[in-house]
């Protein structure tokens, strides 16, 4: 289905969106704040738009998806960019080592993941602690009345216009706008990040709610065993306060000394002296 669209698929998400695709784009790209040296992996990254946007900051960009037409598409269209490798690979079944990225994105793609919760695994797996995981997702309105209008825009309209657009897209749009509303909430969606152990997890809603942006930080390392360490000697740094208590010892014992038959035997010696 997405091979099929693929020549004219931001085509039709500028005018399906009716250009917030791009306003939404920039608000994804802030939240995953790329930066020169950065090594990100964007998921479902079709022809490479969203990779494109990260990219420009100086980023290397692993642009992964499921659609081999999409990937054609996008070395096409960026093959002068050099920060930017497509590869074929699977969201559920990544073909990446533990801990190799930075951060790892995917927009619009994970309700299109047979497993999308294991997709979130797989994201946590492969980035770095402390690193970052960015999904901008179509969602829940918060307003009933937009949400409304908005599930008849999805049901009725946009399959005819992105026919008139791409004739091979009218069911494929048919498709994404039944995945939409099969979706989670963004609450849901924000307690999943939370199971697969991610943390710091917000999310805001875009454009009233139709796209909600989530991010959530993959923990820090825990403490190593060197520096827990190091943390116990503090323990025994108590002792000092405590050693007064073997001098106070003999102290104690002076009672004793205080009762010698020295103190007795010189009781009869006064006695004697009374009398």
């Amino acid at each position: 289905m997405f091979d099929e669209v693929s020549p004219r698929y931001d085509l039709l998400n500028d005018v399906l969106s009716a250009g917030n695709s791009r306003l939404w784009r920039i608000a994804t790209t802030r939240a995953i704040a790329p930066r020169k040296g950065m090594r990100v992996l964007d998921i479902a990254a079709g022809t490479g738009t969203s990779s494109a946007a990260i990219a420009a900051h100086g980023a290397h960009v692993i642009a992964a998806d499921f659609s081999e037409g999409m990937l054609a598409e996008g070395r096409k269209r960026n093959a002068d960019n050099d920060l930017i490798e497509f590869v074929f690979a699977d969201a559920t079944k990544l073909p990446f080592d533990d801990d190799s990225f930075d951060a790892a994105t995917i927009s619009y793609g994970l309700r299109n993941v047979s497993d999308p919760k294991q997709a979130i695994a797989e994201m946590v797996r492969v980035v770095k602690p402390g690193g970052r995981i960015v999904i901008a997702e179509f969602s829940r309105p918060s307003s009933d009345a937009v949400n409304w209008a908005y599930t008849k825009y999805n049901r009725h309209v946009l399959p005819r216009v992105a026919a008139l657009i791409n004739r091979d897209a009218a069911e494929a749009y048919k498709y994404l706008n039944e995945s939409i509303e099969a979706w989670p909430t963004q609450e849901e969606l924000a307690k999943w990040l939370r199971e697969a152990g991610l943390e710091r997890v917000a999310y805001r809603n875009l454009s009233l709610g139709i796209v909600a942006l989530h991010r959530g930080f993959v923990p820090s390392a825990p403490v190593t065993t060197s520096t827990a360490a190091r943390k116990k000697p503090a323990a025994p740094k108590k002792e000092p306060k405590s050693a007064p208590t073997p001098k106070a010892t003999p102290a104690t014992k002076k009672p004793p000394t205080a009762k010698k038959p020295a103190t007795k035997t010189s009781t009869p010696a006064s006695k004697g002296t009374d009398k």
